[in-house]
């Protein structure tokens, strides 16, 4: 496995250090550098990567603005935020632009790393802060959604999980059940939902 990553960051020592760690790891490499998004928005779409790594606090056009403008042009773009933003809001605004993974700056360059491979399997990371974030705004909606009442317990504990950025294997470990029972468990929250992905299916919560 051989990921290519684009790193989108305008303070100048971190972006380079991202790049000479992800270039030494041997399971990534970096394919593009850039301190704005407009540099961004001119040259991934030329050179796509499989994962960018993209700053929100960016200047002029913001980090959340490239994702929404490069998912316009790559559909299939999956990019994980990295920021030292932890409010709901802005959560919800870069899922919604179109981001798969949201982290906190002052992960380890190993945690990054491990979310970089979870979004290319096709996971959504997100820091555990944030992710506590996401849970108690599920929480909070869940008590007045018509839909969210219609899941069952097991169900809402499922989706908790999901929110959370466990992967299903993980999911069933936790709660002691087979995979296959995890994925019955998802198909009928997606079905209620009226989602097809976790992404989605948090997304749709927040904005709620």
């Amino acid at each position: 496995m051989n990921i290519a990553i684009s790193i989108v960051e305008d303070d100048d020592a971190l972006r380079e250090s991202m790049a000479r760690y992800f270039t030494g790891t041997g399971e990534t490499r970096c394919l593009g550098t850039y301190a704005t998004a407009e540099e961004a928005l001119v040259d991934i779409p030329q050179n796509p990567p499989d994962v960018v790594l993209m700053d929100i606090n960016l200047p002029r056009l913001s980090g959340i603005q490239c994702v929404a403008e490069l998912k316009l042009i790559l559909p299939k773009l999956q990019v994980v935020m990295l920021t030292v933003y932890e409010d709901t809001d802005q959560v919800y605004q870069a899922l919604a632009a179109g981001a798969c993974g949201y982290l906190v700056k002052r992960a380890t360059p190993e945690e990054i790393l491990n979310a970089v491979k979870e979004v290319f399997r096709g996971g959504a990371p997100m820091s555990s802060h944030i992710a506590r974030k996401v849970v108690q705004s599920f929480q909070a909606i869940s008590r007045s959604s018509p839909e969210t009442s219609s899941l069952s317990q097991r169900e809402q504990e499922v989706l908790n999980w999901l929110a959370k950025g466990y992967s299903y294997k993980q999911i069933a470990d936790t709660m002691n059940l087979s995979l296959d029972t995890v994925r019955t468990y998802i198909r009928r929250i997606y079905e209620k939902l009226h989602v097809r992905t976790r992404t989605e299916a948090v997304v749709k919560f927040l904005k709620r």
